[in-house]
């Protein structure tokens, strides 16, 4: 259902000119808006969003998608290792427990020990799903869906196609989608959430393409947003990826945990400069690659964790059995955890032992010392990469090594929410994919992201549903909406003003400050800096101008988005100046050990009435007698 409102606020705001009518009749449009109707909201249309909008739909309740950019461009499409699910089609000695272990385990026993148990229970049946809708998986010989390999993983576990395994995600939802009685609304941008006393009732925002408001009201909302990679300097994310969906929630009064653990991808292409930071999948160690240093020294085996060590190859053959399907051979150090994989080359380029571009080797092209047909292989297996490096970058993998190096790629932080319904801390808001955090504690294991989105992508948009029958429709009272709208449109009016700022300045200088003092490594000083160079960037944001017109601006989407960046570092700076410890993608040079004090804690994080961030240490809930047991039994 959709509505077209007027109202009169030309005394609060000016813009410029429109489409080349003139000023007055931009005041007019300005100060319009189209206001629709529906049961849920999903904000974010990649892999967790479309699943909950396929899942409330089935409900029979009346479902919208926002998307920033088109239907099937979302972040997911990048993703590329595969999907983790105790299928036991390679290796029948996996099971949900298994699943369910490694997944505890990778994240330092920090995580939602329910979400993590759900995980591994209904992965399985998700992906077989998936597959029953049309995703065309790898093969094993006997016709079933091909696993492979990757980290922390103890047996086979990525159901995968090739090395592109998002874009058939996305491709397979996004057509079931389109079947179910969906509203898509493509290119469109949410500012701000709409609540009625406590609870949340819609949202305002924009499309893209025009620049003209809109207002859905909603009984649920559902944040599918995905991550905020880039608001540091080197990013495998997309352009989309500002942290928008967590600080939309926390700005609306929801409750944020973890943020301090942001994953460092440990392989990200280091040249040429202009795709730096763009991702290499994990992938590439599951067939068999092999980091090295400037030596040709497989360094990977001079740091193996104690937690890990019973699971890890000590010799080189027996790691290259592993990734040929030994059962009995323990798996390579290359595939530990990406959060100590990241350090370990971290430490070989600053001990002087990088490649020349500030990076390490990545080196699959040495397996055909073990396979004849090594060439065709490499280009069957990992045909992304392969096509990526070759146009890129001008490197033949199946010649030569890789450079590489870390690069920030996920946050297992964000939104908090009831395992079970993924419902957040404000009624009416729930939280699924990226955006939502507890499942992988302090370190995302690989290929758990697209289990992660499509398990709880689910329950989101169930429980959302079944919330939106519950309830009635709200109601927003005109003065919220002025006020959203005075803000939003308040970089036009800056333009002239002496204090005005470029917001693509503003926004290249705060990526430049957490990639260097919110990073891989952290210390108490610089994190302090970061705290209070980050209040300086939330005065700059608050100055941030721009000319032209409404149409499909990015001076002015970049300006809105300012607000967002700036409360997502914020968040992380403080969070990692909370947890004085190193665990999982945290890691502080003054903490390097585990404490048994913040072993017991998740960071919360908060607004208070006065606008503050607030930062708590919040008990860590007590996990079931029976995961114990099974933790214990499989140590």
């Amino acid at each position: 259902m959709v509505q077209f409102v007027w109202r009169d606020v030309r005394g609060l705001v000016r813009a410029p000119m429109f489409y080349g009518y003139l000023d007055r009749l931009e005041d007019i449009l300005m100060a319009s808006y189209e206001t629709y109707h529906h049961d849920v909201l999903v904000i974010g249309s990649g892999g967790a969003g479309l699943r909950a909008a396929i899942e409330a739909s089935v409900a029979g309740v009346s479902v919208a998608v926002i998307c920033r950019s088109l239907l099937g461009k979302a972040h997911t499409v990048m993703a590329e290792g595969g999907v983790a699910a105790a299928l036991a089609n390679v290796d029948d000695r996996d099971s949900w427990k298994v699943h369910f272990t490694d997944t505890m385990r990778g994240g330092q026993y920090l995580n939602n020990w329910r979400m993590a148990e759900l995980h591994a229970k209904e992965a399985p049946d998700r992906v077989r799903e998936l597959e029953a809708w049309g995703a065309v998986f790898d093969r094993t010989d006997d016709g079933k869906i091909l696993q492979r390999n990757f980290g922390g993983h103890k047996y086979p576990r990525l159901a995968h196609v090739g090395d592109r395994t998002g874009l058939e995600l996305i491709r397979t939802l996004q057509d079931y989608a389109i079947h179910q009685k969906i509203d898509v609304y493509q290119e469109h941008t949410i500012v701000s959430l709409l609540k009625e006393g406590e609870k949340v009732v819609g949202a305002f925002g924009y499309d893209r393409e025009k620049g003209l408001f809109k207002v859905f009201h909603a009984k649920a909302v559902i944040m599918a947003t995905g991550g905020m990679g880039k608001i540091y300097k080197i990013s495998s994310n997309s352009g989309d990826c500002t942290g928008g969906g967590i600080s939309l929630a926390y700005h609306a009064g929801a409750e944020l945990i973890d943020m301090e653990f942001v994953q460092f991808h440990p392989t990200g292409m280091v040249w040429p400069p202009s795709v730096r930071g763009l991702l290499i999948t994990e992938g590439v160690r599951g067939e068999g690659g092999v980091l090295r240093n400037k030596q040709g020294r497989r360094f990977m085996f001079d740091d193996i964790p104690e937690l890990y060590k019973g699971q890890t190859s000590t010799d080189e053959e027996e790691g290259w059995r592993y990734t040929q399907g030994d059962k009995n051979a323990k798996r390579p150090p290359e595939l530990l955890t990406r959060d100590h994989v990241a350090r370990c080359i971290t430490r070989e380029i600053k001990e002087g032992r990088g490649s020349p571009h500030g990076g390490v080797y990545l080196d699959i092209a040495w397996i055909k010392e073990k396979i004849s047909n090594a060439s065709e292989h490499i280009k069957r297996k990992l045909p992304s990469m392969y096509h990526q490096f070759k146009e890129l970058a001008g490197v033949d993998i199946t010649k030569e090594p890789m450079e590489v190096g870390p690069t920030t790629h996920y946050i297992m932080g964000g939104v908090r929410v009831d395992a079970d319904t993924q419902m957040t801390t404000v009624p009416g808001l729930f939280a699924a994919g990226e955006c939502a955090a507890g499942l992988h504690g302090a370190n995302r294991l690989g290929g758990n992201s697209l289990s992660d989105l499509l398990v709880f992508g689910k329950r989101a948009g169930e429980h959302a549903a079944v919330y939106a029958k519950g309830t009635k429709a709200g109601s927003v009272d005109d003065k919220q909406l002025e006020e959203i709208a005075t803000w939003v449109l308040s970089p036009f009016e800056r333009e002239s003003t002496p204090t005005a700022e470029n917001p693509f300045q503003v926004q290249s200088d705060l990526q430049e400050e957490m990639q260097k003092l919110v990073g891989i490594v952290r210390v108490e000083s610089e994190l302090n800096e970061a705290i209070e160079k980050i209040k300086a960037f939330r005065e700059r944001a608050g100055h941030a101008a721009c000319g032209g017109n409404r149409g499909f601006n990015p001076g002015w989407h970049t300006a809105i988005e300012l607000k967002h960046m700036v409360t997502v570092a914020e968040a992380i700076a403080l969070a990692a100046r909370e947890r004085k410890e190193s665990r999982g993608g945290h890691f502080r040079e003054d903490y390097p050990g585990k404490s048994e004090v913040f072993a017991k804690i998740n960071v919360s994080i908060q607004k208070d009435a006065a606008g503050n961030m607030v930062v708590k240490q919040v008990p860590k809930l007590k996990i079931r007698e029976d995961l114990q047991q099974i933790i214990d039994e499989m140590k």
